[in-house]
């Protein structure tokens, strides 16, 4: 039995004109989430998606760690889906996201305003029947974040059927922990719990920053061990937990 932790991002810039920027605090989740690591089993291996926040929250992650080193591995299968084109596809007025951002910024409540856009701009993209509009449709972004996790756990059994088959009985941690975010999580549990897309939504706006979802796998059985653990965050004080 082997495990997969998939690791949402620290607290990134939402908001702002470039999401894709952790805050200050979105690095110390990451190290906060490291240090809690540091009890755990050595990883065997880290992959990462490609986006900035992705990378950050690894590095922020090692430096609380500070473990011994750990191949790290970039796949953009774990990539979020484009909130850019999302909102631009919902509405005209999204089409300058940098003037509409600041726009929001400016009002009583901006985090409640821009969540009710987001929102309603996840659920036009769901639908199902504007697909061609999108640069990446919903059917198309479940299916490679589901690839992504398939491929890696191909890997792993072809390598322990290689380890088996040489003789080699050496015991080594199995944990592989994935950098990603939210929607990617919240789809891959989709997939593993064959949850309906409204019930997907829902997972993804409960993702708290560095939350932590742990997968089980083996030649015959892949399956959800938990979803969205933030205890180091809760540990650390309630300021530390955010959703965005």
């Amino acid at each position: 039995m082997a495990a997969i932790y998939l690791i949402r991002h620290g607290q990134a810039s939402f908001g702002s004109t470039d999401y894709d920027q952790l805050s200050d605090k979105g690095s110390q989740q990451a190290t906060i989430l490291g240090q809690y690591w540091r009890a755990r089993a050595i990883p065997s291996k880290f992959y990462s998606g490609d986006l900035l926040r992705h990378g950050q929250t690894l590095t922020s992650f090692v430096k609380g760690y500070q473990g011994e080193s750990t191949p790290m591995i970039i796949h953009s299968g774990f990539n979020e889906f484009d909130h850019v084109d999302i909102l631009k596809k919902y509405n005209d007025q999204w089409q300058n996201f940098a003037e509409m951002s600041l726009e929001i910024s400016q009002r009583n409540e901006p985090n409640k305003t821009l969540q009710k856009e987001f929102s309603q701009a996840l659920s036009r993209w769901i639908a199902g029947d504007k697909d061609h509009e999108y640069k990446e449709s919903w059917p198309q972004f479940k299916a490679r974040c589901i690839r992504a996790l398939h491929n890696i756990i191909e890997q792993e059994l072809a390598k322990k059927r290689e380890i088996i088959t040489a003789g080699n009985n050496t015991k080594k941690s199995k944990d592989i922990l994935v950098f990603t975010s939210g929607g990617t999580i919240s789809a891959i549990v989709q997939h593993i719990l064959q949850l309906n897309d409204q019930q997907t939504l829902a997972l993804n706006q409960q993702a708290r920053n560095t939350g932590v979802t742990k997968l089980l796998f083996s030649e015959n059985m892949l399956s959800v061990d938990y979803f969205n653990n933030y205890s180091h965050l809760e540990q650390a004080g309630d300021d530390w937990v955010t959703f965005r």
